[in-house]
């Protein structure tokens, strides 16, 4: 295992992402599979990775819980737990204390190795401004206090809004987690925010490096591409060698949800091979031909507002896989689904909309895929 100096640890430079646990059963409210997390985390913890991250919404609430008990297993000194204060569902009052009080008993434990402020971004960096409330205030008491570690923030804001907390609270954060990969680098102009963070000297911690698993399988063109450059890869890797590349990246969180998968990132995380120009080149033209694609990555934050309990990632998945290339996988998987489930049950109220990192549209989406479901042929 690769490890990363930060300050007076050594971070596994793969984390293990507590977002996508397996799960018994499909769906947003599936349980999440103890049995199995516990097994890969086993194998993760004995193959060097030390640092597990959670949050408070994850898994609909379970995934502290599960996490947390699963590693009451190992020694408290073995691993480096994180979590992160849920300001992203936006509240007319806040208890910070109450909150992280729970948090901490969720997970069994006196104290954060690690924790952040949870997804700064547009709507709500004027909620952790508000002194009413004094979010981040209280966080820092508790730095103070022992009881966090380290303190830092995720986003997936703006540059002008990360910018704007930095400017606020940039003293007290040691740490900043954005969603970084290859293909965000240019549609999400995720390089502007790199090297802006760079250039203030903050480390910084990756999440969805494989977008959702969408940079983890290709179709068959794209994956001989970088199959005839390196035959022993995984596509999945050639991700994670693209992060392996740039300086400043201290982790890189997986969000795994197999024990194939944990031991797949464990053997690439086994040496550093960042891409070379060459092959920096294809990664860039495997990247320029899929960004027709709308950038879901399957948080599931929309799911927890929509009042119509609609699968939102599911369905984005389906319209994204119908719009590229039109047949019948999506429309037979839709017509699978009841019929309140569907795109067309959307009432277009567009809370959704309003708590998507993503800023995608999905009312509108949803409202187009309806439409190409409805204007093509009907399956069976």
């Amino acid at each position: 295992m690769i490890y990363q100096d930060f300050q007076d640890k050594k971070l596994s430079a793969l984390g293990f992402g507590g977002m996508r646990l397996p799960t018994i059963g499909e769906g947003f409210s599936a349980p999440v599979n103890e049995e199995e997390t516990a097994m890969m985390v086993d194998v993760a913890i004995k193959n060097g990775v030390n640092y597990f991250d959670t949050a408070y919404a994850y898994h609909g609430g379970a995934s502290e819980t599960v996490l947390g008990k699963t590693l009451k297993n190992y020694p408290r000194d073995s691993y480096y737990l994180a979590s992160k204060f849920p300001g992203y569902e936006v509240r007319e009052s806040w208890d910070a204390k109450a909150q992280f009080e729970e948090q901490l008993e969720k997970c069994g434990v006196d104290y954060f190795d690690f924790y952040l402020v949870h997804n700064v971004y547009e709507r709500n960096i004027d909620v952790y401004f508000d002194e009413r409330w004094g979010i981040v205030e209280y966080l820092i008491e508790q730095k103070k206090n022992g009881r966090i570690k380290h303190l830092g923030f995720s986003t997936h804001g703006l540059k002008p809004t990360i910018e704007r907390f930095i400017e606020r609270y940039g003293e007290h954060m040691e740490f900043c987690q954005i969603q970084l990969n290859y293909l965000d680098w240019k549609l999400q102009k995720a390089n502007e925010i790199y090297e802006m963070l760079v250039e203030k000297n903050m480390p910084i911690w990756v999440m969805e490096p494989v977008r959702g698993g969408a940079l983890a399988s290709f179709d068959e063109e794209k994956t001989a591409k970088l199959r005839e450059l390196r035959p022993d890869e995984s596509t999945a890797a050639w991700a994670f060698r693209f992060l392996q590349g740039l300086p400043g990246v201290e982790v890189t969180l997986s969000g795994m949800s197999t024990l194939e998968q944990v031991e797949e990132n464990i053997k690439t995380y086994e040496s550093i091979k960042p891409l070379t120009a060459q092959e920096q080149s294809v990664v860039a033209e495997i990247r320029d031909s899929m960004l027709a694609m709308l950038p879901c990555t399957a948080c599931k934050y929309c799911c927890s507002e929509c009042p119509q309990e609609l699968d939102i990632p599911t369905l984005l998945h389906h319209y994204n896989d119908h719009k590229f290339q039109p047949g019948f996988i999506a429309p037979m998987a839709i017509a699978g689904m009841d019929e309140e489930k569907r795109p067309g049950a959307c009432i277009e109220c567009g809370q959704c909309k309003q708590v998507c990192p993503q800023n995608i549209d999905i009312p509108t989406a949803l409202k187009d895929f309806q439409k190409m479901l409805d204007e093509g042929s009907a399956w069976g």
